[in-house]
């Protein structure tokens, strides 16, 4: 412990980064900017030569920035996870999807665990940052470790948690300014990872262990759920009831006092709320605990998507056409607006239940070229002209991108079903959530 202890006040340790996505590429790049060699791990031969030439593929990432620390030496990317052996910190940030059942995909972070144990010297400190549900640390990772390495945690390493708090396109926050919530299983491990993550991220609030620390991820994203899942439910009431929901939470707001605004939409992407109830879901019944709540505003964003169909359905049946042979436009793939990440995309169940019906679906997102539906559609995004929005029967408003303009929209658009409440100024054929 000591001896790494020192290599971190010397500034001599190597830090390696398990998963170049979206948290472990940003995080690589934080630490090399304070001048810690960094080496990042990925199966991807794709992401390792991009980094290693430089090339940028994270948005939130400026171009000069990675560059700079490529040039520099200070970060290196590649995809022999033996180079484990010269790391004196491991920090996985793999992926953690659902499986077809909807339950955890552990693969990633089992398959990590097992590149550690048989590659990691001694006195090497581990801290997992991906999404997981609570006592994932202590009662999957440790056991896999210990038995891959033939180590002994508190003597030979340090495990750790340290859920990751990546928001793509917020221009305020980023990996160094977000405050990092830290815990680890002993105490000398917890002084370990603060003066390891100290030199990356500006503020650390460590808790008294890992169970509480993955607790935290959950809860932080399920309280985004349960909130927006009760908006979209009385947004489809209100729909019924002929109350504009925008004008509802506009009003609202003029609250100054315990009322925080959420806003409806065709459901919940991006990697971490739209899962994070299914992880909690798996503990839950370990523990013979039934998440009624949780549970019910998880399936209520489930069905938006099925939701947003019907509404598309009847907007066009207004207007005397199927949804069989029609031509519908989406405007944006993305799970959020100025991003280019399509994970989870409620557009993308939306546009294959259209196809599934018979409707011919085209897309438009300045950020995102190419897509792939959950079913397996391949799409180009068209360019978005006046003449495109003229032969759609139905123009759907999908992500509210900054980039995208609501006048020209409404000017040349035949029908429009706006689920983000972009237009503003509603007429005859624009339909609204």
């Amino acid at each position: 412990m000591n001896t790494l202890i020192q290599k971190i006040a010397d500034n001599t340790e190597t830090i390696g980064i398990i998963g170049l996505g979206y948290v472990g590429l940003p995080l690589a790049v934080s630490f090399a900017q304070a001048g810690v060699r960094v080496i990042g791990f990925d199966k991807s031969s794709d992401k390792v030569d991009k980094i290693n030439h430089g090339d940028n593929y994270i948005k939130d990432i400026r171009d000069a920035v990675l560059r700079e620390v490529v040039e520099n030496i200070r970060l290196t990317a590649t995809t022999d996870f033996s180079g484990i052996k010269e790391c004196d910190a491991l920090l996985i940030c793999v992926p953690t999807p659902l499986d077809k059942f909807r339950k955890p995909d552990m693969s990633y972070i089992e398959s990590a665990c097992i590149a550690i144990g048989q590659n990691m010297k001694r006195g090497t400190f581990i801290c997992l940052e991906s999404t997981t549900y609570p006592t994932t640390t202590e009662d999957f990772m440790l056991p896999i470790i210990e038995r891959e390495s033939g180590l002994l945690h508190g003597k030979d390493f340090w495990l750790a948690y340290s859920p990751e708090r990546v928001d793509p396109g917020n221009v305020s926050f980023h990996t160094k300014n977000t405050p990092k919530v830290l815990g680890a299983i002993t105490p000398e491990g917890l002084e370990i990872g603060k003066k390891i993550y100290s030199k990356a991220i500006d503020r650390l609030h460590p808790v008294s262990s890992p169970k509480v620390a993955e607790m935290v991820k959950i809860l932080e994203n399920t309280y985004r759920l349960v909130n927006i899942s009760l908006i979209n439910e009385l947004a489809l009431l209100s729909g019924k009831m002929g109350i504009d929901i925008w004008e509802v939470i506009e009003a609202a707001k003029t609250k100054p006092f315990g009322f925080q605004a959420f806003y409806p939409g065709p459901g919940i992407g991006g990697h971490c709320i739209p899962l994070d109830p299914f992880y909690l879901e798996h503990i839950a019944k370990k523990y013979d605990f039934d998440l009624s709540m949780i549970h019910t505003a998880g399936h209520i964003n489930m069905r938006m998507p099925h939701y947003m169909y019907i509404k598309i359905a009847t907007a066009l049946n207004k207007h005397k056409k199927p949804v069989n042979g029609s031509n519908i436009l989406f405007l944006g793939v993305a799970y959020k607006p100025d991003i280019d990440d399509a994970r989870e995309s409620p557009a993308l169940e939306i546009i294959d239940t259209i196809v599934r019906k018979g409707g011919l679906a085209t897309y438009h997102d300045p950020y995102i070229p190419t897509v792939k539906t959950n079913e397996g559609t391949s799409l180009q995004s068209v360019q978005l002209t006046a003449e495109t929005l003229r032969n759609a029967d139905c123009v759907v408003i999908t992500t509210n991108h900054a980039v995208f303009d609501p006048e020209m929209i409404q000017k040349h658009a035949r029908l429009i079903v706006d689920l983000r409440n972009v237009i503003q100024e509603a007429d005859e054929k624009v339909y609204k959530l």
